[in-house]
């Protein structure tokens, strides 16, 4: 069975690492930027189209606030950065926001913010892969018939990325992101080049389309809640900014500079990027609409229930390159693949926030276990699994999912950069050095200003979404805070129960006698090893104990054991029902009962089978045992086990295995093993 579970493992995830190759598996800038910054550099692909979606239930007439939407979403941008790398190099150990507010803002506020992280990195993979399998979709109809299943299925093989190591991940997933990147940059600079030197009318396919307006002549307040509405869906392309600072250890040293550098790196592109969409999809007079079918009209005509409606980034690439052109597809293709990869950010971020979690016992502590690969394995599965439940019950639907994203990711930024300012302010009291003084009120200001532009813009979220799928988001907030409160109370009462206490307790105190029972249901070489281990053991008391259940059998048990002349005295329980585990535990705990200080010593003999076919046959009665016996105070129990021959052969199969070279292992070189101790003096 080992072997039938090592070979596919071996394959899929690859050679195990040792724990001192850890260094190896750290990033470089040029490749921690894809891996964490793919989310809002690809966010770009659907925040432009989020802002006219939005702004199109007025009308086209609306669309002439969307430059000064995206300046408020790059002043956001440049907000968010600027306060993040004060963070990086204040918390360089990778706790990020959770760290910052539990630090500063105490216990509750951090895992406020874990919460919130958790969310909104499920979220992030939920979103952005359906969304890929979405543009994806327009191109091939079997993806669009069947895409839960597609958007499940490269969950799956993206979870097997991430489970055989960050730096193979990172760089498998660099080069479509580069390129999504570099394909955005010519995008642009032809298309202004075009438009501005040459003079060419660059129309979208959906220019020509009119709009109809769900509301008419909206003005006043409706107005603004329409732009902020329209803000919020833009801020889209700012999730993910924080996966830096929960991944700083993750980056080569100098880890912070190298952390902040690529932070900065980050909103550069993404902001260049986002405006540069939006600026040619107004000069392209790009179209879109929340309900296509019925808003958008051709010549006075609904376009009907069976147009497709294409993203902002894909008319905008149409328009400038010409449908059908290299780089038309060549940009297609990367925005696809950049979006199911954007989900790598999460892959990053959620497993080392939950190993951090896990140390501070508010997750279980396998989250804190490295995996073969040295990656945190336990915590890359459990966001698959959370996501591919999100993806089934949305419907891999991206327009659903989009209602619930964003809320998670500002409630953090909000707590962490007003944490950051009582940061500086328990620093600047104790700091005399003017110069270190003045770098740290600056700081101060930076992230003061972070805190009160961040936490509007959450109210802001949460006014206009809330309605629209926010409260799915913070229900999942409150269920994790929850949770991870529980698991707490529950690791915190079991170190106090068990806390060794200064002075002498009944469990330090030898017992006043150990009374040893040897279970038996035949004479045979299993029940005299049994025996015989247990006459080591000195007991005070020892007796052999077997359970009546057909009186022939016992019979034959009771003349076997005076022919052999074994000095055991054997004790035969009646089971008038059939049982054999509760008159078992019945009677040691009526020993117990009688004898309060006395242990009870329990021998079960048992066979050690090679297949995992024998498991079911063999053992069963002896597993319910120890099950039972171990909620008996008092009671230890033993093991005896007896090796069958199968076991034997099984064990020459694992040394066989233990010399054979898994596929790739000679190419790959041989594995490193330690040298023998010299004898020489």
């Amino acid at each position: 069975m080992s072997k039938l579970t090592d070979v596919p493992k071996r394959i899929l995830i690859g050679r195990a690492l040792r724990s001192d190759k850890l260094g190896e598996t750290l990033l470089p800038k040029r490749i921690a930027l894809p891996v964490f910054a793919s989310d809002p550099l690809s966010s770009v692909a659907y925040a432009p189209g989020e802002v006219l979606l939005v702004l199109s239930v007025a009308g086209v007439s609306a669309y002439h606030f969307s430059p000064w939407i995206a300046l408020a979403v790059v002043v956001l941008m440049f907000t968010v950065v600027a306060s993040y790398r004060q963070n990086v190099h204040a918390y360089p150990s990778g706790g990020g926001d959770y760290e910052v507010a539990n630090t500063n803002l105490g216990p509750k506020a951090g895992l406020t913010v874990a919460s919130a992280l958790l969310v909104d990195y499920v979220l992030t993979v939920a979103v952005s892969i359906a969304s890929g399998i979405e543009n994806l979709g327009s191109a091939i109809p079997f993806i669009v018939e069947h895409k839960v299943l597609c958007a499940v299925a490269v969950i799956v093989l993206l979870t097997l990325l991430n489970l055989r190591g960050m730096k193979e991940s990172g760089k498998l997933f660099a080069i479509p992101t580069y390129v999504f990147v570099a394909g955005v940059f010519v995008m642009i600079a032809w298309g202004a080049f075009r438009g501005i030197v040459l003079g060419d009318t660059m129309k979208a396919p959906t220019a020509d389309y009119t709009i109809k307006a769900e509301h008419q002549g909206l003005a006043g307040f409706a107005m603004v809640f329409l732009l902020l509405r329209a803000f919020s869906s833009g801020c889209a392309a700012l999730t993910g900014v924080e996966a830096i600072s929960n991944g700083v250890p993750a980056f080569r040293k100098p880890k912070s500079k190298n952390a902040a550098t690529t932070l900065a790196l980050m909103g550069g592109l993404a902001v260049t990027m986002f405006c540069g969409i939006i600026a040619l999809a107004m000069s392209t007079h790009v179209r879109m609409a929340e309900k296509p079918g019925e808003d958008l009209l051709h010549n006075g005509t609904p376009l009907g229930s069976g147009y497709v409606q294409n993203p902002v980034i894909s008319q905008v690439a149409e328009a400038v390159f010409g449908h059908g052109s290299f780089l038309f597809v060549v940009l297609a293709a990367a925005t696809a693949l950049v979006l199911f990869l954007a989900a790598n950010t999460a892959y990053n971020g959620f497993p080392l926030l939950g190993s951090i979690l896990a140390q501070d016992r508010y997750l279980p502590r396998q989250l804190h276990t490295r995996g073969d690969r040295l990656a945190f394995s336990n915590g890359i599965v459990l966001l698959a699994g959370a996501a591919v439940l999100l993806v089934v019950i949305y419907g891999a639907d991206s327009t659903r999912l989009i209602q619930l994203y964003i809320v998670g990711v500002f409630v953090s930024f909000t707590l962490s950069q007003t944490g950051m300012v009582r940061h500086w302010n328990r620093h600047l009291a104790t700091e005399r050095d003017p110069a270190k003084r003045r770098h740290m009120v600056r700081s101060r200001a930076i992230n003061a200003f972070g805190a009160f532009f961040t936490g509007l813009v959450l109210v802001v979220v949460l006014a206009t979404k809330f309605t629209h799928g926010a409260w799915v988001a913070l229900l999942g907030m409150v269920i994790f805070y929850g949770t991870m409160t529980a698991i707490r109370k529950h690791y915190d009462r079991v170190a106090a129960e068990i806390a060794a206490p200064d002075e002498p307790t009944d469990d330090s105190l030898r017992p006043s006698r150990v009374h040893s029972i040897v279970l038996v249901s035949k004479v045979h070489r299993p029940t005299l090893r049994a025996l015989a281990y247990a006459k080591l053991m000195r007991s005070d008391q020892l007796e052999a104990l077997s359970i009546s259940v057909d009186p022939v059998e016992t019979k034959a048990l009771k003349e076997e054991w005076e022919r052999r002349g074994i000095n055991v005295p054997l004790k035969i329980l009646d089971s008038p029902y059939r049982e054999i585990t509760r008159p078992i535990i019945e009677y040691v705990r009526s020993l117990r009962r009688e004898s309060p200080r006395d242990a009870i010593s329990v021998f079960i003999p048992e066979y050690v089978v090679g297949h995992w076919y024998e498991h079911l046959l063999h053992n069963q009665s002896a597993l319910r045992l120890k099950g039972r016996l171990l909620f008996t105070p008092g009671v230890m129990v033993t093991s005896v086990p007896y090796q069958l021959e199968s076991s034997e052969a099984a064990k020459k199969r694992a040394r066989r295995r233990a010399d054979w070279n898994a596929p790739g292992a000679v190419r790959r070189g041989p594995v490193a093993r330690p040298k023998e101790p010299s004898n020489k003096s």
